[in-house]
């Protein structure tokens, strides 16, 4: 039975096909503008369980099992959300640039037999950005829409010096868990 993959990420999805994982994609939107969080970890935690609490709503699990997850971007104890401008994008990429960045990602999956919360983290130490490659990223757009404009398969890549987790996790879904748990193939 596929699971219901409930996010417009066209990254997760990838992940799960890589990973064998039968889904759906199909979600409804949360707005995470007004969550109040006092650590990273509470931050992701509190924005994927209202992404639950509203595709639970909205399909139930018993057709399929629910899939939920979101992922924040932290550095220098710094939130680092998705940018909302071309200059925001500069200034969440410099807080990265030559430091440690932690991709934490929370998952929900919620079916009958089995209910799953995890939350994941990823560490990468990056060297310093090269500046024109910098300039040349933010004027492809491609930061658009990630958390931290932070693109770790794209972009920031050349610049790992070190990693500690699974690169599923900085991707944003850690299939890595999510397989331990049961036959989702």
């Amino acid at each position: 039975m596929p699971i219901r993959l409930c996010s417009s990420s066209e990254t997760r999805a990838l992940l799960l096909r890589e990973a064998g994982i039968n889904f759906i994609q199909e979600s409804v939107d949360f707005d995470e503008e007004s969550i109040v969080a006092s650590s990273p970890k509470n931050f992701v935690y509190q924005a994927t369980l209202g992404k639950y609490e509203a595709n639970l709503k909205a399909f139930g699990f018993e057709d399929y099992p629910l899939l939920v997850a979101d992922t924040v971007v932290t550095s220098q104890n710094q939130i680092l959300r998705k940018a909302r401008c071309l200059d925001d994008a500069r200034n969440i990429l410099m807080t990265q640039s030559g430091n440690i960045t932690s991709i934490i990602t929370c998952m929900i999956y919620h079916g009958k037999e089995k209910k799953i919360i995890d939350i994941s983290k990823t560490d990468y130490l990056f060297e310093a950005f090269d500046m024109a490659d910098l300039e040349r990223y933010l004027e492809s757009g491609e930061w658009r829409g990630k958390a931290g404009a932070c693109m770790v398969e794209g972009f920031c890549k050349t610049y790992i010096k070190e990693v500690r987790g699974f690169e599923s996790t900085a991707m944003g879904l850690c299939v890595e868990v999510l397989k331990t748990f049961g036959d989702l193939q």
